[in-house]
Protein backbone atom coordinates (compact mmCIF):
# COMPACT_ATOMS: atom_id res chain seq x y z
CA UNK A 1 0.00 0.00 0.00
CA UNK A 2 1.58 3.40 -0.44
CA UNK A 3 3.87 6.07 0.38
CA UNK A 4 4.69 8.24 2.50
CA UNK A 5 7.07 11.47 2.57
CA UNK A 6 7.38 15.13 3.79
CA UNK A 7 9.63 17.58 3.74
CA UNK A 8 10.28 20.88 5.83
CA UNK A 9 10.47 24.24 4.53
CA UNK A 10 11.72 27.25 7.13
CA UNK A 11 9.72 29.78 5.35
CA UNK A 12 11.41 32.82 7.64
CA UNK A 13 15.14 31.46 5.75
CA UNK A 14 13.28 30.29 2.40
CA UNK A 15 15.40 27.41 2.54
CA UNK A 16 14.61 23.96 3.74
CA UNK A 17 14.93 22.84 7.44
CA UNK A 18 18.26 20.57 8.73
CA UNK A 19 18.40 18.25 11.39
CA UNK A 20 15.04 17.56 12.18
CA UNK A 21 13.44 14.72 13.89
CA UNK A 22 10.16 13.35 12.27
CA UNK A 23 8.26 10.29 14.02
CA UNK A 24 5.16 8.64 12.04
CA UNK A 25 2.40 7.33 14.15
CA UNK A 26 -0.30 5.27 13.37
CA UNK A 27 -3.36 4.96 15.78
CA UNK A 28 -5.87 7.44 16.50
CA UNK A 29 -7.59 9.14 19.48
CA UNK A 30 -4.93 8.76 22.10
CA UNK A 31 -3.64 5.41 21.42
CA UNK A 32 -0.35 6.00 18.98
CA UNK A 33 2.22 3.30 17.68
CA UNK A 34 5.15 4.13 16.36
CA UNK A 35 5.75 3.37 13.06
CA UNK A 36 9.65 4.66 11.59
CA UNK A 37 11.60 8.06 12.69
CA UNK A 38 14.20 10.04 10.84
CA UNK A 39 15.70 13.14 10.71
CA UNK A 40 15.60 15.68 7.96
CA UNK A 41 18.77 16.26 5.40
CA UNK A 42 20.16 19.18 3.75
CA UNK A 43 16.74 19.42 1.52
CA UNK A 44 14.66 19.04 4.19
CA UNK A 45 13.93 15.06 3.60
CA UNK A 46 14.21 11.70 4.64
CA UNK A 47 14.63 9.90 1.43
CA UNK A 48 14.36 6.55 3.60
CA UNK A 49 11.14 7.38 6.11
CA UNK A 50 10.04 4.06 5.21
CA UNK A 51 11.67 1.08 4.18
CA UNK A 52 10.89 -1.00 0.91
CA UNK A 53 9.43 -3.36 3.09
CA UNK A 54 7.06 -1.61 5.18
CA UNK A 55 3.54 -1.66 4.44
CA UNK A 56 0.98 0.66 4.88
CA UNK A 57 -2.68 0.04 5.91
CA UNK A 58 -5.68 2.47 6.02
CA UNK A 59 -5.99 4.06 8.59
CA UNK A 60 -4.91 7.11 10.29
CA UNK A 61 -1.47 8.51 10.73
CA UNK A 62 0.39 11.18 12.75
CA UNK A 63 3.24 12.82 11.63
CA UNK A 64 5.13 14.61 14.44
CA UNK A 65 7.77 17.37 13.61
CA UNK A 66 9.98 17.73 16.89
CA UNK A 67 10.40 21.38 16.19
CA UNK A 68 11.94 23.25 19.03
CA UNK A 69 15.35 21.38 18.95
CA UNK A 70 15.99 23.21 15.36
CA UNK A 71 14.60 26.33 16.41
CA UNK A 72 16.83 25.87 20.09
CA UNK A 73 19.56 25.33 17.27
CA UNK A 74 19.29 28.30 15.70
CA UNK A 75 18.71 30.29 18.22
CA UNK A 76 16.06 31.37 17.29
CA UNK A 77 12.79 31.98 19.79
CA UNK A 78 9.52 29.48 19.01
CA UNK A 79 5.59 29.30 20.15
CA UNK A 80 5.95 25.47 18.54
CA UNK A 81 8.14 22.80 20.58
CA UNK A 82 6.76 20.59 18.01
CA UNK A 83 3.76 20.12 15.04
CA UNK A 84 1.46 17.03 14.67
CA UNK A 85 -0.17 16.31 11.73
CA UNK A 86 -3.02 13.52 11.64
CA UNK A 87 -4.10 12.45 8.50
CA UNK A 88 -6.11 9.88 6.70
CA UNK A 89 -5.15 7.09 4.36
CA UNK A 90 -7.86 5.46 2.43
CA UNK A 91 -6.23 4.23 -0.75
CA UNK A 92 -2.69 3.25 -2.43
CA UNK A 93 -1.54 6.45 -3.12
CA UNK A 94 1.42 8.43 -2.45
CA UNK A 95 0.89 10.64 0.15
CA UNK A 96 3.20 13.88 0.61
CA UNK A 97 2.64 15.58 4.08
CA UNK A 98 4.94 18.79 3.56
CA UNK A 99 5.55 21.38 6.62
CA UNK A 100 5.94 25.08 6.07
CA UNK A 101 7.75 26.42 9.24
CA UNK A 102 8.45 29.39 11.08
CA UNK A 103 8.84 30.30 14.98
CA UNK A 104 5.38 31.47 14.93
CA UNK A 105 3.16 29.77 12.92
CA UNK A 106 3.34 26.73 10.25
CA UNK A 107 0.76 25.59 7.70
CA UNK A 108 0.46 22.40 5.46
CA UNK A 109 -1.23 20.70 2.63
CA UNK A 110 -1.54 17.25 1.05
CA UNK A 111 1.11 17.28 -1.72
CA UNK A 112 1.68 15.42 -4.51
Amino acid sequence: MGQITTHILDTTKGRPALGIVIILYQGGNDEWKEVTRGVTNSDGRIPDLLSDSMVLRQGIYKIRFETKDYFDKEQVKTFYPYVEIVFEINSGEHYHVPLLLNPFGYSTYRGS
